[in-house]
């Protein structure tokens, strides 16, 4: 079960969306937690062709959900605002409750840092501190408490800014033309369509150069980079 955590609805469709449609073709279940529409910081070319605050949330939200359709994914929606994003009781107690609901066997969520965008920033922490509370029998809410599901923080944008370290690369092959079908339905960023296309290739030729024997994967291979937030626990090293 992979819950999956983002501040605005691009971010999980550039940076996971690979993840997201790996996890459902095989079966499994997918829930995106939109923190917010990215009604203000994401959606310049509309608030230029002069959209107001409410057709602009429609859009993004009619966006967001067909890519998640588009990746078989389910989607739930918090409207917490963006720039900024605040974290708020309410949002955080959301949160809880969705962990609770869906017991995750594996998180995504924003990296740690992001100096061009603290939205990002914010939502990692939120996502977080809900993890920790929705593991604590104290804490009320509805259902079971959950485990310890590691978490995984995808790239931003500019990785160098960020302080990212990849651990981890994806290899997202079988599922490439769903990723771009999914990023092309985000209209109002055209602008970011070559740019996730180019770094799906790049990652996916560190990936295969990387994958030694066991995985043998061919040059052209698409791949998407994480960063484990906890250490793999496990008894054999490989």
């Amino acid at each position: 079960m992979l819950l999956v955590l983002t501040a605005h609805p691009g971010d999980f469709v550039w940076r996971a969306a690979g993840a997201i449609a790996l996890a459902t073709s095989r079966g499994g279940r997918a829930v995106i937690g939109c923190m917010s529409f990215g009604e203000r910081g994401e959606s310049a070319s509309l608030w230029r062709k002069g959209h107001t605050l409410d057709e602009i949330k429609a859009q993004r939200r009619a966006e967001a959900e067909k890519a998640a359709a588009v990746l078989g994914a389910e989607i739930r929606f918090y409207d917490a605002g963006d720039y900024p994003l605040t974290a708020t009781p309410e949002l955080t107690r959301s949160l809880i409750d969705l962990y609770r609901e869906v017991q995750p066997t594996v998180v995504l969520t924003h990296a740690a840092a992001d100096p061009y965008n603290h939205d990002h920033a914010t939502a990692h922490a939120i996502a977080l501190r809900a993890r920790v509370l929705a593991q604590a029998p104290g804490v009320e809410g509805p259902g079971e408490v959950i485990g310890a599901p590691p978490v995984f923080c995808f790239e931003p944008h500019q990785p160098e800014q960020c302080g990212f370290v990849p651990d981890v690369l994806l290899d997202v092959t079988g599922v490439w033309e769903r990723k771009r079908e999914a990023m092309q339905v985000l209209a109002a960023q055209k602008h970011l369509w070559n740019y996730y296309t180019e770094l799906g290739a790049r990652r996916g030729l560190q990936a295969s150069r990387n994958s030694g024997p066991n995985l043998g994967l061919p040059d052209d291979t698409r791949a998407e980079a994480y960063q484990r937030v906890f250490p793999q626990v496990t008894r054999v090293l490989s």
